[in-house]
């Protein structure tokens, strides 16, 4: 990733907490297939719900919208924009700091090739993820986290090759 690169991201996540009612922002650092290096700056919004799920689990809710660059390698290498809106299901223990998590979302690439070898066939495409993580410090403010993410164009056009990233994410709850 180029240092310019890195530093809007940056810049981006320090701007997100003067927008109307943000509930957080996080930051994810990963790796993909064809050795693509992705970061993203996010912010989310809380459903403020809850539901019981059982004596020591909650479900609860929020949207992620996301802003990522894809830094790709290999024969003709491409780097990627990723715009995404995503619906994050949380269920958290109440005796623990502890969290999982899954979603499926929107994404807008910038380009449709990473790569020679590996094509998304549209702009348009769906992520999904599995998660988990934990929250600390003072009211829970931060979040440290894992991240399973695939992304394709569940077969709308071809190529289909999709791509898969593997991430550490951090957050912070205002």
């Amino acid at each position: 990733m180029t240092k310019a690169a890195l530093f809007a991201l940056f810049s981006a996540l320090f701007a997100i907490p003067h927008a109307h009612a943000i509930n957080g922002a996080g930051l994810e650092l990963g790796h993909g297939n064809d050795s693509t290096e992705m970061a993203r700056v996010s912010a989310r919004w809380d459903w403020d719900k809850r539901w019981s799920v059982s004596d020591n689990w909650i479900a609860s809710g929020f949207w992620e919208a996301g802003l990522a660059r894809w830094d790709g390698d290999g024969i003709n290498p491409q780097d990627i924009w990723d715009a995404s809106i995503t619906p994050v299901f949380r269920l958290r223990s109440g005796i623990s700091k502890f969290y999982l998590e899954g979603a499926i979302g929107a994404h807008l690439l910038s380009k449709t090739h990473i790569n020679s070898q590996r094509g998304f066939g549209t702009s348009l495409q769906f992520g999904d993820h599995v998660g988990f993580g934990w929250n600390f410090g003072d009211r829970d403010r931060y979040e440290l986290g894992y991240r399973l993410q695939h992304v394709s164009n569940a077969g709308l056009k071809e190529p289909n090759n999709g791509i898969n990233f593997h991430s550490i994410r951090f957050g912070y709850n205002y």
